[in-house]
């Protein structure tokens, strides 16, 4: 069984085209699924007037499908996105006669230089996507391995008859039934009582499934987009966060002491204050100290999105490496 999650960007609705439609809340997601292949697809519904759901959508996909109908400052916005949040695949959909050679000076030099050009047909965009779902290897566990994994929850409710539910995509390692996983940053634990992946039950689900969790000993109020579930020991939390800093090439000017800012890391989306920045030759490479409104849960040398919900023109400031 293959999965991709793919980040739709550039026309809200177009998923439609491609999968059917699930959750919506701030964000859309559409299922696709032919055989054992299953394909997730994301939208930002509420942006651009909120950057959050657009930083959502690319920070669960690994691949990207981008419908452009017009050159203008949200494309650019959505192209750097991309690129901090390291997406190196995906494709382009030319509409409104626009030609390749207009938006090549947006993605030269960039990892998105590796993007297909496809033609507007959703039919034939599914098929393709199928086949590449059906070539991701199937994570398997080795025997003795243990299941070790970490889910960033984007979704939590109540389901008459079955309890707590949260959804996420599995970021990393894996999660199996019956396990014990720690809610961070809360600091409660819960049981995982079942694994839905597109609505099948499953006993395991490895990094990059789709899954709805049936969780026990935890309460939905202690749930919300940004929780994190996880029995990697790795994974820490703090609100004090020693990072360096990787500016965009179109950041304007060198970070400030007492900036508010917000960081991203999985499904968190946190408010962030510059305390320390160092001053250096080059503004765009530097070392910082933020603290955060509450601790963010992470792994040393994780990269973390810097945002600046401020900005007049440009609301996408780099990347943080974390230590």
């Amino acid at each position: 069984m293959g999965n991709l999650t793919v980040a739709v960007l550039g026309s809200i609705g177009y998923a439609g085209n491609l999968g059917k439609k699930g959750t919506s809340t701030d964000i859309t997601f559409y299922n696709l699924k032919k055989d054992a292949n299953t394909i997730t697809f994301i939208e930002p519904s509420r942006y651009p007037e909120r950057l959050a759901p657009l930083y959502y959508a690319v920070s669960l996909a690994t691949k990207a499908v981008i419908v452009v109908d017009e050159v203008n400052p949200t494309l650019g916005e959505c192209l750097v996105m991309l690129q901090v949040a390291g997406i190196e695949n995906g494709y382009f959909i030319l509409r409104n006669y626009i030609s390749k050679e207009k938006i090549f000076p947006l993605i030269k030099g960039t990892s998105l230089e590796k993007f297909e050009i496809v033609n507007d047909d959703p039919i034939q965009l599914r098929e393709q996507l199928l086949v590449e779902a059906a070539k991701q290897a199937t994570l398997q566990l080795a025997t003795g391995q243990q299941a070790v994994g970490i889910v960033p929850v984007d979704h939590a409710f109540n389901v008459k008859g079955v309890g707590v539910v949260v959804l996420g995509v599995v970021a990393n390692g894996f999660i199996q039934k019956h396990a014990s996983l720690n809610v961070l940053p809360v600091g409660k634990t819960a049981q995982i009582r079942s694994i839905q992946k597109h609505d099948e039950e499953h006993d395991l689900s490895g990094e990059g499934d789709r899954v709805g969790l049936a969780l026990k000993g935890i309460d939905v109020e202690s749930l919300d987009r940004g929780t994190i579930l996880t029995n990697d020991p790795n994974v820490k939390t703090d609100s004090t966060l020693k990072c360096e800093v990787q500016l965009v090439k179109y950041w304007p000017s060198p970070l400030k002491q007492g900036m508010v800012m917000h960081v991203g890391h999985w499904t968190q989306f946190l408010t962030a204050k510059i305390e320390t920045v160092s001053e250096g030759a080059d503004f765009r490479k530097t070392t910082a100290t933020l603290t955060l409104d509450k601790p963010l849960a992470y792994r040393t040398g994780d990269r973390v999105v810097l945002m600046y919900l401020e900005g007049a023109k440009l609301r996408i400031a780099g990347n943080l490496t974390l230590s």
